[in-house]
């Protein structure tokens, strides 16, 4: 996987995005402020333009360039949270031109320890950490077994929907919408929603590139 991929990956990421920024803001209308569709739109666009920008070459630089525009750009905590699991990410990936499945597993780990320490949430909690922890350890259970990029990505993806449905069910623990308590129950969180969305742009661009590299006289994807 090299920074092209990664870049794929976060332009697939806005366009799912902004197509379902409405959705995200109705779900975000019965626990929070009603804006978690503008402002993730509004994040993933200024990233896309900053990648534009600044041709980042290696996925570990594409992945910090995404985490400061939605750190300056996102507004609400999820700015934050998102940049924040974006630069550790590229920390895990450091300088190396094209990264593995393993290391990007590593990186996905890395994401959630840093959206954790500074959001202090737990599985249950009614958060985005809902559908990242079971990502994160599904795709590495495939990588574990011998599984390929497309089959983990794809496994990240279905557990992340999985845990997103069951947050419908959970009463909020954290941020604004703790403030509502039993009233949330019953309501998707819309941080595990966005997640779910970033999570299944990544298994797209995977399994695109995946197609290509199986085709005669193409190359093996890293």
């Amino acid at each position: 996987m090299d920074a092209s991929m990664f870049r794929a990956w976060i332009q697939e990421a806005a366009r799912l995005v902004v197509d379902n920024a409405d959705h995200l803001t109705r779900l975000d209308s019965a626990v929070g402020d009603a804006d978690h569709g503008i402002n993730m739109r509004r994040g993933l666009q200024a990233a896309v333009a900053m990648l534009d920008e600044t041709d980042p070459s290696t996925p570990g630089a594409v992945l910090a360039t995404v985490g400061r525009a939605l750190i300056s750009k996102t507004g609400g905590a999820s700015g934050p949270l998102y940049g924040t699991g974006f630069r550790q990410a590229a920390g895990a990936l450091g300088e190396d031109p094209d990264v593995s499945a393993a290391q990007l597993g590593e990186a996905l780990a890395a994401a959630l320890t840093g959206i954790q320490r500074i959001g202090a949430a737990l599985e249950g909690d009614k958060t985005m950490i809902d559908a990242l922890s079971p990502a994160v350890t599904a795709y590495q259970a495939v990588i574990d077994t011998g599984g390929d990029l497309t089959n983990a990505t794809r496994a990240a993806s279905d557990a992340a929907v999985r845990g997103l449905k069951q947050t419908a069910g959970m009463q909020a623990r954290k941020g604004r919408a703790s403030y509502l308590g039993a009233r949330t129950i019953g309501h998707e969180d819309p941080g595990a929603a966005s997640t779910v969305l970033i999570l299944s742009a990544l298994a797209t661009v995977t399994a695109a590139s995946g197609r290509r590299s199986e085709r005669p006289g193409t190359g093996a994807a890293s």
